[in-house]
């Protein structure tokens, strides 16, 4: 049995915060208070990795990336229905001289005025803005959990104004790109849901807003072609949704992505494009976000994979390991050439232990690079896949090059 398969065996091994700790990727410290982990060295290159992958799918599906402030005016949020349908889920107000600021729970609120700042004609829709924004959330110390519930959120969010016409195809093109997500990172969904209203103050009282949003996105589950189900009680407090949603080692249900269609907004501040006709027309606002909060994503890839990521968001990518001190140059000329290639690579040296050793310790690395004698003179590399296959003796050369193919195509398979 290979180690991947032993991990993966192993499901109480796969708990994401005994393995977060345990390879170095997260912590908590109380002075900075529950659900505010932060991110050590290697936590911070597999986040940057998946944060650099969903901008790079982003604009390849025609999205325009912003900047938005973590701090709004209460009366921003007023408008926009959170203060009256969502403030026990926010931080209390700030008082700054006479007006009081809120962090944000949702980045839609700010994405609205980006729109509204200029005026728009039905030429330039769909609209397409994205941002990887922090946003806040008033948490109760009960659910809060490594990396799964958090206080301080980084989400892949995005909002798109359009036609109505286009609301449809728009929100399918959306769930299209989370499938490659999904596909990419090596993440198989449990279900979809359409999350509906249920009963009580927390939804905006709207019937025919709620029908023609729902009815929306039916039409975009069946054109994809995506069985799912109907739960009430579950959708935003402006309008029904879309969930993508996973299950941890335990059997845990969370939300990972969504695609929402949203009349509310528009509505509330007033947004508008200029038709064919002259005339002002109201767009639609299309909320979509690929991985949800980067936290959950990198939670659920850490159970999903037991610390063994893909390669291309592995925290390091290439381990060599000369067998003894007389290779260490050549060994440590093969981490250089792998480096000046954009890989992350590093070199286990004698020092470290036997040989056997450091083989065990960089087990979930993908790509391991033995360089003994025979390899030294030649310019070459044996190589180990993590999964327990051994290629052979490559050149060093073709060994970077294969793992920057591999880690470019990014996918989960090691070797072609």
């Amino acid at each position: 049995m290979n180690d991947q398969v032993h991990l993966r065996d192993d499901s109480h091994g796969h708990d994401h915060r005994r393995l977060g700790r345990e390879l170095g990727l997260f912590d908590t410290d109380p002075l900075m208070g529950a659900g505010l982990p932060y991110w050590l060295p290697d936590g911070a290159v597999v986040r940057h990795a998946l944060e650099e992958y969903v901008r790079q799918a982003e604009r390849a599906a025609g999205y325009r990336h912003v900047y938005s402030p973590v701090l709004g005016k209460r009366e921003l949020y007023e408008i926009s229905g959170h203060w009256d349908h969502y403030s026990e889920d926010m931080f209390p107000p700030m008082e700054l001289g006479a007006e009081q600021v809120v962090l944000r729970p949702s980045l839609c609120p700010h994405h609205a005025l980006i729109y509204r700042s200029r005026s728009h004609s039905y030429r330039e829709l769909p609209l397409r803005i994205a941002e990887l924004g922090g946003m806040y959330r008033s948490e109760p110390s009960g659910v809060l959990g490594g990396l799964t519930r958090v206080r301080a959120i980084q989400l892949n969010d995005a909002h798109i104004f359009c036609t109505l016409e286009q609301a449809v195809e728009e929100a399918r093109a959306a769930l299209e790109l989370i499938g490659r997500a999904c596909a990419d990172l090596g993440i198989r969904p449990a279900r979809y849901r359409l999350s509906l209203p249920g009963e009580g103050g927390k939804y905006v009282a709207d019937p025919e807003l709620w029908r023609r949003a729902t009815d929306l996105l039916r039409e975009v589950l069946r054109q994809a072609g995506v069985a799912y189900e109907a739960v009430e009680g579950e959708a935003a407090f402006y309008g029904p949704k879309i969930d993508v949603q996973i299950t941890d080692r335990a059997g845990r249900e969370s939300t990972l992505s969504t695609v929402q269609i949203d009349f509310h907004q528009p509505e509330r501040f007033d947004l508008h494009y200029i038709g064919a006709d002259g005339a002002k027309h109201r767009p639609v606002m299309v909320h979509r976000s690929v991985i949800g909060s980067v936290e959950r994503a990198v939670a659920h890839l850490l159970e999903e994979h037991g610390g063994a990521f893909p390669v291309w968001l592995a925290p390091v990518q290439l381990v060599v390991l000369p067998v003894s001190q007389a290779q260490e140059e050549q060994a440590a000329e093969l981490v250089r050439r792998a480096v000046a290639a954009g890989l992350r690579a590093e070199l286990a040296g004698p020092d470290r232990g036997s040989l056997g050793a450091r083989v065990r310790a960089a087990r979930l690395v993908p790509y391991q690079a033995v360089i003994g004698e025979r390899e030294a003179q030649g310019d070459l590399a044996a190589v180990r896949l993590r999964d327990g296959r051994r290629p052979g003796a490559l050149p060093a050369d073709e060994l970077v090059r294969r793992i920057g193919e591999r880690a470019a195509a990014r996918g989960t398979g090691l070797w072609a």
